[in-house]
């Protein structure tokens, strides 16, 4: 339910924000200029999804934000940094884990300059995660012929790293104000622990059970613009039309009588 729940705001926000990139786009395409002033921006976010999912009465926190800071148009650094905490149960056994991740990587937006204008965003960020936790069981239950066992698992440390591949989008609503979600795609290198006993969650990447992991994150960020870059903008050049020569079927191969000025040559009597 909470997927289904996910899906619909992301299809809501893009119903949002999609028409303002559109108009920008139009706006940037009937007139383009030989240079564009683009502004750029150290932005500071925090993801709003994940304390809502817990105040809903799920057993997991999961609390993040994240800076980054444009390079140029088009590259800005990221960093990010968060707080998990999870609890699991079942019939035998209750698990907790808590701990704090880190994520550092670039950012990369595929949008033309003339689009974006420093307030939209549509691209793919790269990211190396890393995650400190402490994993234990508090309660195991153990049932057999002879009886009933009740016992514990001591908490254990672990760091975890990961890969991760973000695309999403972003757009400013208000000055320096923007809204935006973006995918998480995970892949998984080391669980921070020994292969026999691997964690069954890792802070910042998910249910450790598979080497790969997916999520979806809501921000809300706050722009400061804190330098003006001049961009080029190289035009198009528009086709030019076709001649009418060029029109014609046999615009590729000069024919004999176009060489001779559109004359037929004289037929020569063959002498035997």
């Amino acid at each position: 339910m909470i997927r289904i729940y996910r899906y619909i705001i992301s299809f809501l926000l893009i119903l949002i924000l999609l028409p303002d990139a559109l108009i920008a786009q139009e706006q940037a395409t009937e007139e383009i200029p030989d240079t564009v002033t683009v502004p750029l921006k150290i932005r500071t976010g925090v993801e709003i999804s994940g304390p809502v999912i817990y105040l809903t009465g799920k057993k997991i926190l999961n609390a993040e934000g994240y800076v980054s800071v444009d390079l140029n148009e088009k590259l800005g650094v990221y960093f990010g940094a968060g707080y998990s905490d999870y609890k699991y149960s079942q019939y035998n056994y209750d698990y907790l884990n808590k701990g704090i991740f880190f994520r550092t990587g670039i950012d990369i937006n595929f949008l033309k300059p003339q689009v974006a204008m420093g307030k939209y965003w549509a691209g793919m960020g790269i990211r190396y995660g890393i995650s400190f936790f402490t994993s234990e069981t508090s309660t195991l239950t153990h049932e057999n012929y002879w009886g009933k066992t009740i016992t514990s698992l001591s908490p254990e440390t672990g760091m975890g790293h990961f890969l991760e591949l973000s695309p999403g989008f972003r757009a400013e609503l208000f000055n320096n104000f923007s809204i935006g979600w973006s995918l998480s795609l995970r892949r998984l290198l080391y669980p921070g622990t020994k292969k026999d006993i691997r964690p069954l969650y890792i802070p910042g990447f998910g249910s450790a059970g598979e080497s790969f992991s997916a999520g979806i994150g809501y921000f809300i960020t706050w722009n400061i613009p804190f330098k003006k870059l001049r961009v080029v903008i190289k035009p198009e050049e528009p086709e030019e039309p076709l001649e009418e020569d060029e029109l014609s079927p046999d615009s590729g191969v000069e024919t004999e009588s176009q060489s001779l000025g559109g004359r037929r040559p004289a037929l020569q009597p063959r002498i035997r």
